[in-house]
């Protein structure tokens, strides 16, 4: 079996934690991780990995052959990114993890339009709301909104900044009134996101004051933010969600701001991705182009 694959399966085994995680990060069967870790253990005349049915553990050897591989691998990745680099021409596929909607409206266009750029980059792009590990699910990249979680392993930086919006359907404010403050909401349907536990507070930074948090009552609460845009221009209440959102909503007149003297609350868009020197050309010029796009779409 090709050398390179083995250990590359053999390094995905050990930072996974399993031959079935490492399967699905390299999109290889369960069955060929573990021929290729045999392959390596046979080509060694030593075992690599303790397997039992229920569970697995770096032999003493294993341990030590598992550093000298990744070190292996990191010279390899490098030595692609400096030709990548020289010939000016990005290669090799990127696997990017993003919120499904705000990757859809913003963070794909800019990748795609990069694509077609360098015909020999390749995309694999996931888009999820769940806040996966990128040393665990195989990404090279991810975008994350809001509260960044990151951690040593890891470097970020600062692409964008998101403003939320309180917004309200011309027909729902001509029934209902328009709230003149804060306290006016009390007196409004409200149609909140959440994702899971309790519904986030909506958050004001009216100038020259503290933070404002409305905890709103959310007779109606989704888990799809297009789906609240929507019920939100169908006039059944106030919704405060990101400006990318409602843009076209905004500038037809489909919803109109509400409060706007409140303060647009901003949220941070990061990149994260895993430390590597150097880091791979593709990854670089992704944050670049994310860096120098993202911030016309907010």
């Amino acid at each position: 079996m090709d050398r390179f694959a083995s250990l590359t399966a053999f390094v995905k085994v050990v930072e996974t934690g399993s031959f079935t995680a490492a399967a699905q990060a390299l999109e290889i069967s369960g069955p060929m991780v573990g021929k290729h870790i045999q392959s390596l253990e046979r080509r060694l005349g030593v075992r690599l990995i303790h397997r039992t049915t229920r569970r697995q553990a770096l032999t003493d050897f294993g341990a030590a052959y598992y550093e000298r591989a990744k070190a292996i691998l990191a010279d390899i990745a490098a030595a692609d990114a400096l030709a990548e680099s020289e010939g000016g021409d990005l290669g090799g596929r990127l696997r990017v993890t993003m919120p499904v909607h705000f990757g859809r409206v913003c963070v794909a266009p800019v990748l795609l339009d990069l694509a077609r750029r360098f015909p020999r980059l390749e995309l694999d792009l996931a888009f999820s709301d769940h806040l996966g590990d990128l040393i665990e699910d195989g990404f090279d990249l991810a975008i994350r909104t809001g509260e960044l979680v990151g951690g040593n392993d890891y470097l970020t930086r600062r692409l964008a900044t998101q403003q939320m919006v309180l917004v309200g359907a011309p027909a729902y404010l001509t029934d209902r009134g328009t709230p003149h403050d804060l306290a006016d909401l009390d007196h409004h349907a409200t149609l909140a996101y959440r994702r899971s536990g309790a519904i986030p507070p909506w958050l004001f930074p009216a100038p020259g004051e503290a933070v404002i948090r409305y905890a709103p009552k959310a007779r109606w609460r989704f888990s799809d933010l297009e789906a609240l845009a929507a019920t939100a221009a169908a006039g059944l209440g106030l919704a405060w969600v990101p400006s990318w959102l409602v843009r076209d909503r905004l500038a037809s007149g489909a919803l109109v701001e509400v409060l706007p003297d409140a303060g647009r609350f901003p949220y941070p868009v990061h990149a994260l991705w895993v430390r590597a020197a150097p880091l791979p050309a593709r990854i670089r010029a992704a944050i670049d182009a994310l860096a120098g796009g993202l911030p016309r779409m907010m």
